[in-house]
């Protein structure tokens, strides 16, 4: 079989498609944006850039890491630009990151565009800060924490057994899959492992909605946003038909983060939420859940290739525990996935070196005085976690992938691949769990070539039968 992994030629979050879409945008935006601030304040060093459109033809010409890293060798660790049609503050040191996002976090809410709020729903933790957010977050993670979701393994599991065979004999796009797999492992922690007759109809829905969302946001007859609004529309109407069944529903099977948001669970905390409330969240799981882990994982791939011996030596560690899984006559458990600090320390230098999340958008919400410079109320702060992760002060030789360096916990705030604070990923648990079992089977199981040529491509062979 091929895996076809293109997108692993340029960095992990360009989008060449959203990008030529995105110019024209910036530029009608510039003809009435304009950038102000107090004179006899100290801003931070920087350029804006062009006027009206700033610096951010340059950010997507140039390569993401040479923009940010120049900038930072000309300025310092904190410096002013004009980007996405917003005057902003990027820092790329782990005190200023902490302030922002953790002992100054509520001067500092959380920032998206507003169709990326109607797409996911304007009532998702995502968007909010304060007491609902707070609350919010307490259901979320009690449905995510270890020990609800050690009971998942097993049904994981079986996803990664259904799909590796799909893949023989056959050429594949490995992120395509990738996204397959996280996106039925994201239906299951929002849903568990029931099986209502509407799973297929929110699965299609929803990734009709996902093909629009680095659209232009222009809901016009025939264009993507138009046509992920409609399904948007359905798939609300979907899920609170879902919501409404499961609220009269006493099956004790109808697990997953929506029995917690329906407040079913005695053991976790109790928040009454409306069911478009409940919807909005639900959406903002999957699509939280779904689309970095499968980024992260083509990037595991790619890399355990590129490094022979370390594929190797995981494979090794992988084979120990098949050994006394086929003695013991048992699938993984929970307990299997806490024994593999190899593979755990590779998926630590992946998420270090790739940065799925190179940054973080945040807003003033008042003018902030930091380390003796003036952020202006309404600026955008950008928390550069790609800066910090590749920084030799903290990762010596950034450039080389070596997992032995998480043998020593990395220093405070260095290391943010979930991001920090209030605001973090509360999925990290569950990502790293999936990540584990797909490493398990297909380590033990399968072979890696690589070829390239106009695109790279990942060949994979059956290894062993057991």
């Amino acid at each position: 079989m091929q895996l076809f992994c293109s997108s692993l030629l340029t960095p992990p979050f360009s989008q060449s498609d959203f990008v030529l879409l995105l110019i024209p945008a910036l530029l009608l935006l510039g003809l009435v944006l304009q950038w102000r601030h107090p004179k006899h304040k100290r801003l931070p060093p920087g350029s804006m850039g062009w006027p009206y459109i700033g610096e951010t033809l340059r950010l997507y010409t140039e390569n993401p890491n040479s923009f940010f890293s120049s900038r930072q060798k000309r300025y310092g660790n904190i410096f002013k630009t004009h980007v996405l049609g917003c005057p902003c503050v990027m820092i790329t040191s782990p005190v200023a990151a902490r302030m922002v996002l953790v002992s100054r976090a509520h001067l500092f809410k959380p920032t998206y565009p507003r169709s990326k709020e109607r797409m996911i729903g304007p009532e998702a933790i995502f968007f909010h800060q304060g007491a609902y957010h707070a609350s919010l977050k307490k259901l979320v993670q009690a449905a995510l924490l270890p020990c609800a979701i050690k009971g998942s393994v097993s049904e994981i599991e079986q996803i990664v057994l259904r799909l590796l065979p799909t893949w023989e004999n056959s050429s594949i796009n490995t992120l395509q899959e990738m996204k397959r797999f996280a996106f039925d492992v994201a239906m299951i922690s929002a849903f568990g492992n029931n099986r209502d007759f509407e799973m297929e109809g929110i699965k299609h829905l929803y990734q009709c909605l996902e093909k629009g969302y680095n659209s232009m946001p222009l809901d016009l007859p025939g264009t993507p946003f138009h046509k992920a609004m409609k399904a948007r529309k359905l798939l609300n109407e979907t899920l609170r038909g879902l919501i409404a069944k499961r609220r009269k529903s006493d099956e004790e099977e109808s697990g997953g983060l929506l029995r917690v948001l329906l407040g079913k669970d005695q053991n976790k905390p109790n928040l009454q939420l409306s069911d478009s409330q409940i919807a909005d969240n639900i959406i903002g799981v999957i699509f939280a859940a779904h689309d970095t882990t499968a980024s992260i994982l083509t990037w595991l791939i790619k890399y355990l290739h590129d490094n022979a011996d370390l594929l190797e030596a995981v494979t090794r560690e992988q084979e120990g525990i098949r050994r006394k899984l086929f003695a013991e006559n048992r699938g993984l458990t929970w307990d299997d996935t806490r024994h593999m600090p190899l593979t755990s320390r590779v998926i630590q230098e992946t998420l270090r070196t790739a940065s799925i999340l190179s940054f973080t958008f945040r807003e003033a919400m008042e003018d902030v005085e930091f380390e003796g410079y003036f952020i202006p109320k309404g600026w955008k702060v950008l928390p550069l976690f790609r800066s910090i992760h590749h920084c030799a002060d903290f990762f010596p030789h950034p450039e080389k992938f070596d997992p032995s360096r998480f043998e020593v916990p990395p220093k405070p705030n260095t290391f943010m691949p979930f991001g920090n604070g209030v605001h973090s990923c509360p999925g990290n648990e569950l990502a790293k769990l999936e990540m584990l079992i797909l490493l398990h089977h297909l380590t033990i199981a399968y072979r890696f070539s690589l070829s390239l040529s106009l695109s790279l491509s990942l060949s994979l062979s059956n290894k062993i039968c057991y």
